[in-house]
């Protein structure tokens, strides 16, 4: 009898970018996974935008060869698909409800913010004008949203039990642009969380290929 090989997802990323979460959720799951990294160049942009029209990453190409962006989407989704490695909470419970609202919380405000901070200048007609003052205003912002999650921590977004909100936490503080040192400085809950993140082999796997290579 022919052996069947594994079903393959296929990760688009970059080091240090919002592909991170992603590539710990596959850890996690223990499924195969193949990596390409995008450059920033044109040429290999507009490549990625035949998978992703966006042209941002990261995107994930399923088993089926169906693509998907949106790094909340992927997560969750894929907390859906593979409910045996326990990544999000039971669907239609209570905790369920509370992981989709923080998850969408993070991804609409915390990550908005930060994409503020980074790509300043593409918010304003203006440009490089105005960049300094929306890149203030981000950084406001993103501070204020992560204050207002790292109140609700115990030790986890959802209380005693981890989700993959966690890591997409853990992700999106580590962009603070002086460094998760000082925001944990600023937030301590943030660093207590941190400490319990950093306990998972995938999790700190991931992070020290993209410290190394980012």
């Amino acid at each position: 009898m022919r052996e069947t090989t594994p079903a393959t997802y296929r990760l688009y990323g970059r080091k240090n970018s919002g592909s991170f979460a992603v590539q710990v959720a596959l850890e996690e799951i223990g499924v195969p996974y193949e990596l390409s990294w995008v450059g920033s160049d044109a040429g290999e942009v507009a490549a990625f935008r035949k998978v992703n029209p966006t042209g941002r990453v990261p995107a994930l190409t399923l088993p089926d060869g169906t693509s998907m962006f949106e790094s909340a989407a992927i997560l969750i989704h894929l907390a859906l698909l593979h409910p045996e490695a326990a990544l999000a909470p039971p669907p239609g419970s209570s905790a369920h409800a509370k992981f989709l609202q923080w998850m969408v919380f993070l991804s609409a405000n915390v990550y908005e913010a930060a994409l503020r901070i980074y790509y300043s200048d593409r918010y304003s007609e203006r440009g490089a004008a105005d960049a300094e003052a929306i890149r203030g205003r981000g950084t406001e912002d993103f501070l204020q949203f992560l204050g207002l999650i790292s109140e609700e921590l115990g030790p986890y977004v959802l209380g005693a039990g981890y989700s993959i909100a966690d890591v997409y936490l853990y992700m999106l503080g580590s962009w603070y642009p002086d460094g998760k040192a000082a925001l944990y400085e600023r937030l301590p809950a943030l660093g207590a969380h941190a400490e319990h993140l950093e306990r998972r082999r995938a999790l700190t796997k991931i992070d020290s290929e993209h410290a190394v290579s980012g």
